[in-house]
């Protein structure tokens, strides 16, 4: 039952449950978990949920700089992006685009810009935060139930939709001015219609991502990469992977096999760190990248740096960092993206420790006959 916080810890927690019948309407005699893995640490949506989207034309945006990261998401033709300037302060973005209801979703602590689908056995739920901790990465709450899901795996720990997981939506993080050239009719998150304005590009972790040490989490039991080291992560055909950062820069493009299936990993420069500076515009540019299927019309393809653009191998198209062909045969060809995204190392190994880490001297991926 150990929370990370000691005797306090325990204390507060104690008294935490002893009011739970009092803020929640949540069947805690159901649950995955043992309630000691909750840490509370702040009110219940001490982050407040947007739930009134505002959006502002991308072409008339003059108060993001070029390379403040953005979560852009593409289900519609109205793309649209969720800065993280403005995800830090709220944690929850519950939207419609089309018929799709999403929550756009940020926990700082563990880094982990995640999408997911708000529809669960036909409802359509809200969310928002809870306050309290597990693994060092936020739990949720949804409106219908009040159970309780982790943030960074998008399933339910407590309530009546314990076991249940949340549907991924692939995003991507870029820098702004890589989603406004790329869709300049896209749309810009600025706030909520209902909420008076905030003042947004303040990073309150200030040093937080080249620090040893998780905030309000001392659970380090998978020591194969630093802690806040920053990896893409995700689960591809049942098989948790990540690929680290620091590989990920040096190399700009990996070929690999994951579960028997070709991927590529692709990684640009342009994405500053909303956890470096006070002022995120100020942070370093530490690169984003996404996950893709190397597989195209049942051909695997094979991918490269060459002059500063992405190649593959066996056609010479050139692709970019959304996975679509801009030049080349398979002009117009768009690769599947798999959902994974960029979160610190920690809290992505706490909840998948059977992680597989892609080590930079492993023998290369031959391409060879794949999964279709």
């Amino acid at each position: 039952m150990a929370t990370g916080f000691g005797v306090s810890g325990l204390w507060l927690y104690d008294q935490y449950t002893r009011q739970t019948y009092d803020q929640w309407q949540t069947d805690i005699s159901r649950s995955s978990i043992s309630l000691g893995e909750l840490v509370p640490v702040a009110e219940r949506d001490v982050l407040h949920p947007i739930d009134h989207p505002r959006w502002e034309p991308a072409a008339l945006v003059t108060w993001l700089s070029e390379r403040s990261p953005v979560v852009v998401v593409k289900l519609t033709e109205r793309v649209r992006a969720y800065p993280l300037v403005v995800l830090l302060h709220h944690g929850v973005v519950n939207d419609q685009i089309g018929e799709w209801a999403i929550a756009v979703t940020y926990c700082p602590l563990c880094n982990s810009p995640l999408v997911y689908n708000r529809r669960v056995n036909g409802q359509v739920l809200r969310f928002g935060t809870t306050g309290m901790l597990r693994n060092g990465g936020l739990v949720l709450w949804d409106d219908r139930t009040h159970s309780w899901w982790q943030q960074l795996t998008g399933t339910a720990l407590v309530g009546a939709f314990t076991g249940v997981a949340l549907q991924v939506i692939p995003s991507h993080l870029v820098g702004f001015e890589q989603f406004r050239r790329r869709f300049p009719e896209g749309w810009v998150l600025v706030g909520d219609e209902t909420l008076p304005p905030m003042s947004y590009g303040r990073n309150p972790y200030i040093g937080y991502d080249t620090s040893a040490q998780p905030l309000l989490y001392s659970h380090l039991s998978d020591q194969r990469l630093p802690a806040t080291e920053r990896v893409l992560a995700g689960v591809i055909h049942g098989q948790p992977v990540a690929y680290p950062f620091s590989v990920l820069a040096r190399r700009r493009v990996i070929n690999d096999v994951v579960a028997n299936w070709p991927v590529v990993a692709i990684w640009h420069s342009g994405t500053l760190s909303a956890l470096d500076r006070g002022k995120i515009d100020e942070s370093q540019d530490v690169g984003s990248a996404a996950l893709f299927s190397a597989l195209v019309e049942g051909r695997v393809l094979t991918f490269q740096q060459r002059g500063g653009l992405i190649v593959d191998d066996q056609t010479g198209s050139v692709w970019n960092l959304f996975g679509e062909a801009v030049d080349g045969a398979l002009a117009g060809t768009i690769l599947q993206q798999y959902p994974a995204q960029p979160v610190f190392w920690f809290g992505w190994a706490a909840n998948y420790p059977n992680t597989d880490v892609y080590r930079e001297f492993w023998p290369s991926f031959s391409p060879g006959t794949a999964n279709s």
